[in-house]
């Protein structure tokens, strides 16, 4: 039965009762999708007195994305929206071009949301999107967290991303805006072929003859969403136990990580890979095992991230190859530091590195791998070395991660 256009207001704006509290942030492309989340969201925020505002990214990548993108701007203007355009640069041609454009996407919504002082993003993914995800992930092979789609609600890097649409379909989005006379563009990289999820969609309509239905996808990522927050329990006590923090890098008691169900050990070094490193998705489960069994001899490298046995315990620091590139100070450094200090012109923010270690004179005494350190945000002024918060060597600098550890850790 097909929701009531009140019905579905309400049910898209039910994330305003828990989520955002200091500002929501509007992802629209011009879709329809995200031009239903504009209509539906963005004036109840502003009936609720919370600050909204809108972004629309453009990725470079078609000539009629421009004025796509300002279209959602004139449509911002009527709903008395603050809107922004974001451009993308980056693409050089090369690799995966839809999962390079998401996280280039979601660097720059969560740059813009951070500048403006949001702590919520919301994204219009829809149950179609959610049933085309979990037709790919069962493709992959993947587990209980790949089968169990997307989120509603996800934080990461100090912002809460939201998908107020989850539950709702892409046809009774568009039957309502349509009856609101609200346009909306039609990207042609959605017909394309070459892109696994217009696959998963075509597919979807051969499969349903056999059984396999959206509905029946969506079920499924819902029962699998309840098996995780079980497993996540699992992993979490085992956390609680075994885990320490030490400047950005995750410290494992290796005969509690050894005597615990191996999905929750890889459950947690997993998560602990993956805050390091801001990766979205988890490791190849092999690529893992691997990893694990490596650094209990020696040393491995999986995503950006150093696996070491080190003074009795299980080390994961960040790979300093794999560090961001430099950045200002008051920018997010490598996802997830944020560096407080004197307001200095000409300073920069980059990895500590080979040149900067032997200038921290007591590195050695503060009980922590070579390695985290090597990776740990310093200050730089040219090749001078002005603080290094993490060795030992803060001057009037302050480093803190602004993403919280996904588990309970032992207290410092």
């Amino acid at each position: 039965m097909t929701a009531g256009p009140d019905d579905l207001v309400r049910r898209a704006t039910r994330c305003l009762e828990t989520g955002p509290r200091n500002g929501l942030g509007l992802a629209v492309s011009g879709g329809s999708d995200s031009m239903a989340l504009l209509h539906m969201v963005g004036p109840a925020a502003r009936a609720r007195g919370l600050t909204c505002r809108v972004a629309t990214v453009d990725h470079g990548l078609r000539p009629e994305a421009r004025a796509e993108a300002e279209r959602v701007a004139a449509a911002c203007v009527r709903l008395d929206l603050p809107h922004e355009i974001l451009d993308w640069t980056g693409w050089d041609g090369r690799g995966n071009l839809q999962g390079a454009a998401r996280r280039a996407r979601q660097a720059l919504l969560g740059d813009w949301a951070r500048r403006h002082s949001l702590d919520a993003v919301a994204l219009g993914h829809t149950r179609d999107d959610q049933a085309e995800t979990v037709l790919m992930r069962l493709a992959r092979g993947s587990g209980v967290d790949g089968l169990s789609g997307m989120a509603s609600a996800r934080a990461t890097a100090g912002l809460l991303w939201l998908r107020p649409l989850l539950d709702l379909g892409r046809a009774e989005l568009r039957d309502w805006l349509e009856s609101r006379g609200i346009g909306w563009d039609e990207d042609p990289s959605n017909a394309d072929i070459r892109f696994q999820r217009v696959r998963a969609r075509r597919a979807m309509t051969a499969l349903e003859p056999v059984g396999v239905t959206p509905d029946g996808l969506v079920a499924t990522a819902e029962r699998m969403a309840l098996a995780r927050m079980a497993l996540e329990h699992l992993a979490d006590a085992l956390s609680a136990r075994s885990v320490r923090l030490a400047a950005g890098a995750v410290a494992i008691d290796p005969e509690a990580l050894a005597q615990a169900p191996e999905e929750t050990r890889l459950r947690l070094v997993s998560a602990a890979l993956r805050w390091i490193a801001g990766s979205d998705y988890r490791p190849r489960i092999d690529a893992l095992r691997a990893a694990l069994a490596g650094a209990s001899a020696g040393r491995r490298t999986l995503g950006g991230v150093v696996l070491e046995t080190w003074r009795g315990a299980t080390w994961l620091s960040r790979e300093v190859a794999a560090t961001a590139p430099d950045a200002t100070p008051d920018a997010l450094w490598d996802g997830r530091w944020q560096l407080s200090g004197p307001a200095l012109s000409g300073v920069r923010v980059a990895a500590l590195g080979e040149t900067g270690l032997p200038l921290c004179p007591q590195w050695r005494e503060l009980g922590l791998p070579r390695a985290a350190l090597l990776a740990s945000p310093a200050i730089w002024h040219g090749d001078t070395l002005v603080a290094a918060p993490c060795a030992g060597e803060p001057g009037e600098w302050s480093a803190r991660i602004v993403a919280d550890f996904p588990y309970r850790v032992l207290p410092h």
